[in-house]
């Protein structure tokens, strides 16, 4: 049973490994398990706050 695959610059979904529009390859559009022992949970929140960061100095720029 082949599963359900989503081209990440088109957005297209298919069951194969290519994009058929753009030729890209195609990735599993469902998130990973949730886990309580989350090995990578530290890394994954401090990109988000750096990002979220990153995010409002750039709007203090737009705004100087």
């Amino acid at each position: 049973m082949k599963k359900i695959k989503r081209c990440p610059s088109c957005e297209e979904y298919t069951l194969k490994e290519r994009c058929g529009d753009c030729g890209k390859k195609t990735v599993n559009p469902k998130p990973p398990k949730y886990s309580p022992e989350d090995r990578y949970g530290v890394y994954r929140r401090k990109q988000i706050r750096m990002s979220s960061q990153d995010r409002m100095f750039e709007e203090d720029e737009i705004t100087d």
